[in-house]
């Protein structure tokens, strides 16, 4: 006989659960006293939302579900951001959240929240688990939808009571996801609408990939002389140092590539869905046209033809596909001999810092490119949604898989709780977290779940007092009209020290380097202020270039 609370934390061991994140709360007691003594490892956190993000970082990273709990009502709430992240970059991920008791339903008792309802439209899965008996059949379920076909975000709510109530029960095996190959005839048709291209491309994106898929597809790359482009914050699934690296296609992208996108007679989109922003607002590819021109291979039945009917459709997981790719007998020659070659040219030209100059006293140009100088090949980059991102989505060469955490759903806040579950699972690698000022002040506060915990991570801090990206599109549309975008922040680097981490400023580009060097031997979790120019707002253009050609008339 066994409470429903050490049923689930039992579950959780069987499948392989080592680390649960959570803010504690009185509506799951029974699994916080189950956890106890349980080996798996319970992360506190400071607030859900940051919690959220961690689970859905370490889903990442590993491609196991990552698991949050939190309590009802305000914290299921405030751990939203983290299912939409979820359900968006195909994370798996569970949330498990506490419930009024069962005799308490439907009354509007103390935070309650019909879950259901609530994340139905974001969570691939939403259960309710009304006896302890069904613990690990659901359980088991929740396991699998949310590793299965595209994976996602599953939330399970328990009823206070449920979890205090015992039952005799047995225990569900270990998760087990059905990996999508696919078939040898589909292989076969897609190695010879290739051999019969003259200007194809590969486009890697989605979920579910290993390092083993990510190695399988370059040899696939080079068996065929294939270039290989990335989807929108996917970089880790193609080395930048590979000679048929063509960049990525996100937001502010090479115009050379874009314009190869356009150009290819082929497209291989492997695991991606293209959407709003690798596909530049949905302009690249016809929907739903395009046939022949596209090859699509997606894990998820339901995104096949969902957007792009495509020539050739293949329901296979991105690392089985790769496998299989990566054994297709080698081409004599093809018609495209070369054409990697160039691409990886122009993408080497795109992320060069050399002879990029904005306003003010510190260049991130010069921070990008001490960056990739002092820190390890497989340093794990992580950050939110701003301008800032660009200097690290361009200029910074992701070289591994998992070295990549970052949200293609744009939201704020995920970078620092993304590097505290990144140093949890890697400890014995570099973990790096770009922040705006606005994006840190957002979930900040998980810097002290840093210190907790003694996790060494660095947090750059891009500092232009004001909400950067906001203020780009209101300056393109409303020019000289400031409304809502400025803030009055906070000595972030005494911030740090006040946590009791270490805190640095950084006001010139000269001052960077051994500002770097000091916290890479401190040893503990630390900021670097670094205070820029609000002019610089891109990498190429100012806030008063944009301002000006929106007056002529000239957009952004």
């Amino acid at each position: 006989m066994r409470t429903g609370g050490q049923i689930l934390v039992d579950q959780l061991k069987a499948h392989g659960t080592r680390q649960v994140f959570c803010v504690p709360g009185e509506s799951y007691l029974a699994v916080l006293d189950a956890l106890h003594g349980s080996g798996i490892e319970t992360v506190i956190c400071r607030q859900e939302g940051g919690a959220a993000y961690m689970a859905e970082a370490s889903g990442k990273m590993t491609g196991r579900p990552g698991i949050v709990m939190v309590t009802r009502g305000p914290g299921a709430t405030n751990a939203s951001g983290g299912i939409h992240v979820a359900a968006q970059d195909s994370t798996p991920l569970i949330m498990f959240v506490g419930q009024v008791a069962r005799d308490m339903k439907d009354r509007e008792a103390f935070q309650e929240l019909d879950y259901k309802a609530v994340f139905g439209s974001i969570a691939k899965w939403v259960v309710e688990i009304d006896r302890p008996d069904r613990i690990p059949e659901l359980v088991s379920r929740a396991f699998h939808v949310a590793t299965q076909g595209r994976p996602g975000p599953v939330v399970i709510a328990l009823p206070e009571d449920m979890l205090t109530e015992k039952t005799e029960v047995a225990d569900a095996r270990a998760f087990a996801p059905v990996i999508m190959q696919p078939g040898a005839d589909q292989m076969q048709e897609l190695r010879r609408r290739l051999l019969a291209a003259r200007r194809p491309l590969i486009i890697a994106g989605g979920s579910g990939w290993t390092a083993e898929g990510v190695a399988d597809l370059a040899r696939f790359s080079e068996n065929f002389e294939l270039p290989v482009a990335v989807s929108f914050r996917r970089q880790m699934l193609f080395p930048a140092d590979h000679p048929n690296f063509a960049g990525d296609i996100g937001i502010g992208p090479n115009p050379k590539l874009l314009a190869r996108v356009k150009a290819a007679d082929l497209v291989v989109l492997i695991g991606g869905r293209l959407s709003e922003m690798p596909s530049q607002s949905y302009t690249l590819l016809d929907i739903p046209g395009d046939g022949e021109r596209l090859i699509h291979i997606h894990p998820g039945a339901e995104e096949l033809n969902k957007l792009y009917r495509a020539g050739l459709g293949i329901l296979a997981t991105p690392h089985a596909f790769a496998a299989a790719a990566a054994a297709l007998p080698k081409p004599n020659a093809v018609a495209w001999a070369g054409e990697a070659r160039t691409a990886h040219a122009d993408y080497v030209a795109w992320s060069d810092t050399s002879g990029i100059t904005t306003p003010g006293t510190l260049q991130m140009a010069g921070v990008m490119a001490h960056l990739k100088q002092a820190m390890p090949a497989d340093t794990i980059f992580c950050n939110g949604a701003g301008n800032y991102a660009t200097w690290v989505h361009r200029f910074w060469p992701f070289r591994s898989f998992a070295s990549q955490l970052a949200p293609t759903s744009g939201t704020m806040g995920y970078g620092v709780p993304a590097a505290v579950a990144a140093k949890l699972l890697a400890p014995e690698r570099e973990v790096v977290a770009f922040a705006g000022d606005g994006c840190f002040l957002m979930n900040g506060q998980e810097f002290a779940t840093a210190m907790q915990y003694d996790l060494p991570i660095i947090v750059v801090v891009v500092d232009n007092g004001m909400y950067g990206t906001i203020r780009m599109h209101q300056e393109r549309e409303y020019p000289g009209r400031v409304s809502a975008t400025d803030l009055k922040n906070p000595d972030f680097a005494a911030l740090a020290r006040a946590y009791g981490g270490h805190g640095e400023t950084v006001r010139t580009t000269a001052e960077f380097a051994p500002a770097l060097a000091r916290v890479r031997a401190s040893g503990r979790p630390a900021i670097l202020h670094c205070l820029i120019d609000p002019e610089a707002i891109t990498p190429v253009r100012s806030l008063s270039d944009i301002r000006a050609a929106s007056r002529r008339g000239g957009g952004a």
